[in-house]
This record gives C-alpha cells, sequence and structure tokens, in this order.
C-alpha cells in the first residue's frame, strides 16, 4: 500500500460514531471508497461508545479478525463490539460473516455493498438472537440502505442482552457451574444417551447443572476439536442463549484437545475424567482415600501442565539444573513428580498395612466376603442391613469412596467379614485405577464376591459387562461370585424380574427391605460354612 493510502487508515482511529448510530453515513463513504480503491475489504471494529478498536484489512473476498483477547469475554455476554465491513460487490452476509457474529459473540455485523464507483450500496446486518422454540441463532436483517438503519442502537443492543438474561434466568440453577454435554460417537450400536445420562449424574454429583446435552455423529472424531469446528460453533452461540459457561465432554480429552477447544470457545472444557477425579476429591474422607485421590489427579495433571518452548532454559535434572534458569513450568513439574514419588511411598505403606491386617484376620479363620458392584448399586446399603453399620448412603454416584469392613452374623451363629469396595465404572480412569489399586487389592483376599447390581437401571446389563471387565483386569476373574439384583421394590413386572434372576443366576433382593434379605442369607452361609457346621 501507499503510504498516504496507509495514513487514510490510521486515520479511522481518529473518527468516532454516535453510540446510537450502527454506522454513519460518511465513514460508510470513506470505507468503501477506500476499500474500492485497493481492491480489498476493509472492516473496523466499534466499541459500544463508538470509537474504533480496531481496522482490518483483508482481501478481494474477506477479512481475518485478529484476537480480541484485550477485551471483555464470557460464554453468557456479548463482546462489546460491532464490526462493519465492506463487499465488494451486490454479496449478502456469507456464511464466514455469520460464523465470526457467533464465534466472537459480536454485537452485530453489518456489510456495506461497495458500487463500482466507490460509494455505499445496499448494508446487509445481521445478530444473535435468544433461545427460540424454531432453533435459530441469528437473524439477518432484510437488505436496506444505511439512511434505514436503526437509529437507536445502544437501546436495541441493551433490550438483546436483556431477552438473552431473562432467557438464561428462566432456568433456575443454585449451581455456579452450568454446563452442555457433547459426545462425538462413531459408532451407530453404542447407547450415546445411556452414557451421556450417566454423565449427567456425574455431573450431578459435582453439583454441576446440566443445561443441555449434545451428539454428533461422525465416521471418526476431529483430531483437534472430536466435534466439527461448524458443530462446536453452534454450541458455542447455544451456550450463550442458555447462559451455559461449561463444557464437559464424555471422553478423556488430550491435553492439545483441551487447549484447542478452549480457545476456540473461550469456554472452560473438562472431560469425563476430570469429573470422576472431582467426585473422588470431594467424597475421600479418610487419609488412605485422599492420598489415591491426590495420586490421582497429579498423575492425570503432569502431561497437560502447558507446554512452553524450553530452548532458551538450562536443563532440569542434575546439579544445578534447578534455579534461576529453570522456567517456571519446569519448576511446576517438578514438584508434582516429586509429589507423586512422595503419594507412591505412601501407597506403599498403606499396602504393607493392609497385608498385616488381612493376615490377622486369615489367623482368626473368618471367611471374607467383598461386596463389589457399578456404583450407586446400593453396596453401602446393602452392608448397612445385614451388619447394621451407619455407612454413609446417598443416591449419587460414588456418595462412598472408603472402604468398610464389618462382622456378618448369620442365624446359625457362624460368622464373616464383610467389605464394602469403591464403586465400578465404565471406563474408569486409569490413573485412579491404579491410585486405588491397594483398596482392591482386598478383592484378592475374599473367599466370594457379592455382585450388587440395580436391577431397576434399564442399562444394568452393561453395568454388569463393565464390572467383570474391571474385575478380569485386576485378574479375580473366576473367583466364586454371587450376583444380588438390588432394588428390586423398583421392579414394577415381578413375572420379568424371576425370569432375568433364573437367566443372570441372581437373587433379587431390595436393601431397603430386611425381610427380603433371607435367601441372600440362605444362600452365603452354605457358601463360606463348610458343611459340618451347617448341621
Amino acid at each position: 500500500m501507499k503510504p498516504i493510502q496507509i495514513k487514510r487508515l490510521e486515520q479511522f482511529y481518529r473518527r468516532r460514531v454516535p453510540p446510537d448510530a450502527i454506522v454513519t453515513q460518511e465513514m460508510a463513504r470513506q470505507l468503501t471508497e477506500l476499500s474500492r480503491e485497493l481492491n480489498r475489504q476493509l472492516g473496523v471494529l466499534l466499541s459500544r461508545r463508538g470509537e474504533v478498536a480496531c481496522v482490518i484489512v483483508g482481501t478481494h473476498k474477506g477479512i481475518l479478525i485478529p484476537s480480541l483477547e484485550g477485551f471483555r469475554s464470557s460464554s453468557a455476554r456479548f463482546k462489546g463490539l460491532r464490526l462493519i465491513h465492506t463487499h465488494l460487490g451486490p454479496d449478502p452476509l456469507n456464511a464466514e460473516d455469520l460464523s465470526d457474529l457467533a464465534l466472537l459473540r459480536l454485537d452485530l455485523i453489518c456489510a456495506v455493498e461497495t458500487g463500482p464507483d466507490g460509494l455505499p450500496g445496499i448494508v446487509h446486518t445481521a445478530h444473535l438472537i435468544p433461545e427460540n422454540p424454531d432453533g435459530g441463532y441469528w437473524r439477518v436483517e432484510p437488505p436496506q440502505r444505511i439512511s434505514d438503519l436503526k437509529a437507536d442502537f445502544l437501546s436495541f443492543i441493551g433490550a438483546l442482552e436483556n431477552e438473552f438474561a431473562r432467557t438464561q434466568r428462566s432456568r433456575k440453577v443454585d449451581s455456579a457451574d452450568r454446563a452442555i454435554l457433547l459426545r462425538v460417537e462413531t459408532n451407530p450400536l453404542f447407547d450415546s444417551e445411556g452414557s451421556l445420562e450417566e454423565l449427567r449424574e456425574l455431573a450431578h454429583s459435582c453439583n454441576v447443572e446440566v443445561f443441555d446435552r449434545i451428539i454428533q455423529h461422525r465416521p471418526q472424531l476431529d483430531p483437534r476439536y472430536l466435534l466439527g469446528k461448524g458443530k462446536l460453533a453452534d454450541v458455542i452461540i447455544k451456550a450463550l442463549q442458555i447462559g451455559a459457561n461449561l463444557l464437559i465432554f464424555d471422553h478423556e480429552l488430550t491435553p492439545a484437545q483441551v487447549r484447542s477447544i478452549a480457545d476456540f470457545t473461550e469456554m472452560k472444557v473438562i472431560d469425563r475424567t476430570q469429573v470422576i477425579l472431582d467426585i473422588f476429591a470431594q467424597r475421600a474422607h479418610s487419609r488412605e482415600g485422599k492420598i489415591q485421590v491426590e495420586l490421582a489427579q497429579l498423575k492425570y495433571l503432569l502431561p497437560r501442565l502447558a507446554t512452553r518452548h524450553t530452548g532458551m532454559s538450562r536443563l532440569t535434572g542434575g546439579i544445578g539444573g534447578r534455579g534461576p534458569g529453570e522456567t517456571k513450568l519446569e519448576v511446576n513439574r517438578r514438584r508434582v513428580r516429586d509429589r507423586i514419588l512422595h503419594l507412591e511411598e505412601d501407597i506403599r505403606n498403606i499396602e504393607k498395612a493392609r497385608g498385616q491386617r488381612r493376615l490377622k484376620r486369615e489367623r482368626t479363620g473368618l471367611p471374607v466376603i467383598s461386596i463389589v458392584g457399578y456404583t450407586n448399586a446400593g453396596k453401602s446399603t446393602l452392608l448397612n442391613t445385614l451388619t447394621k453399620s451407619r455407612v454413609f448412603t446417598e443416591d449419587r454416584l460414588f456418595a462412598t469412596l472408603d472402604p468398610k469392613s464389618s462382622r456378618l452374623r448369620f442365624p446359625r451363629d457362624a460368622e464373616a467379614v464383610i467389605t464394602d469396595t469403591v464403586g465400578f465404572i465404565r471406563d474408569l480412569p486409569a490413573d485412579l485405577f491404579a491410585a486405588f489399586k491397594a483398596t482392591l487389592e482386598e478383592l484378592y483376599e475374599a473367599d466370594i464376591l457379592l455382585h450388587v447390581i440395580d436391577v431397576s437401571n434399564p442399562g444394568f446389563e452393561s453395568h454388569i459387562a463393565a464390572v467383570e471387565k474391571i474385575l478380569e483386569e485386576i485378574g479375580i476373574q473366576g473367583k466364586a461370585t454371587l450376583r444380588v439384583f438390588n432394588k428390586a421394590d423398583r421392579f414394577a413386572d415381578k413375572a420379568l424380574l424371576s425370569t432375568l434372576c433364573r437367566r443372570f443366576n441372581a437373587i433379587a433382593v431390595s436393601a431397603l427391605q430386611p425381610d427380603s434379605l433371607g435367601p441372600l442369607m440362605e444362600q452365603l452361609e452354605e457358601i463360606v460354612s463348610p458343611p459340618d457346621e451347617t448341621r
């Protein structure tokens, strides 16, 4: 460009538009004249006060809006900027214009047609709209002349923001976290709805309010965003419409994917593993449980510490490698590794103590019954009813984490030790699985596994498969197992329940009704007591 043209561009920063006007005839004419002279699209970003925040020089076909990090950013608010730009022909707003409007949460976008003589022609405008029955995200106004544009822009945008806020307030929310659940499914036969329903329950256990859930079917996952970029743009607008501020993916995201999605959406992004880790962090009360959860969290965090270019930093390891030359990122990583080593030593001490307690139990000669099952199947409630214990129970996923052992007395004076274990779940995070290895080792010493199943859950068969898969992974398949269909009182069709019991070789009980536990107690006593003691 010529120096005089650059100077004319710089002069836009000294111009102002009345706050109540979208754009003035004078500014539009100056933009179109210079745009035609350069044969490039030009644009300006105007603040609510009518000041020019940014001047953009594009190509003949479009403009590229720079980063707007310095301006206000919120998933529930507009950016406070409107884009005025030129089109070099009689072209309406295109998909790229509407994407910019949505992704950047602009107040409004306005495209001014540039005539062959450089004078402004027809004007095309569009703005976002609140949640509506038609499911639309924006409204494109009919083409008009600049003189016909709305005279009071500030009142218009204020009323639009108030309408967005009113729509958001219509959802009664007690939680600060308002989430949209997302899943990308490549297998058409997979129960995506059931998986998202479980994620909703996990989010509820974290005190997160779920506003919406979205499933996208694709041949394969997008390596960067999981969803397609266009679908993710729709999610951003949906979040603005309903007031959501959190995206929860029903996948384990890589560190690069988390950063890419967060940068693209300007929203907080977490995955299924983080939700489960957060629940465990809230529910762990014993020293052992807290150590296990912290270890799992740190192992998850370590590869997700933001990567930086370390070419100019000194090496981390060895003498002289720590100190002023070490970047803050390297310091954080070293501290996390040191803490992991310390916690792993604590876990080894816990394993040693557990082994000693098991030896004492073996000397008493009491048989051991371990309760296993999917989370929220009613394991702790069953333990309380069988042994008159007072283990905390709640109708939430992972309500209890710390294992509990009690003595179980049978009607014929026989006794056994019955142990409740942490609940299982589909795709249990690997780091969490490793951290709770010391707890799960109790299962190796069990004489019988009591597999508790919530038969009232429509997905109970997949829960059975998930539990048995985990037992196989830790090498406990083949151990004597008694299946128990819990929550039978919620199962209306008793004939079907009897059929299911025969099919799965299970006993139907209700942990809340002690009278229903008789057959279970009899079968347990037959299994754990020697024949000469049961005569």
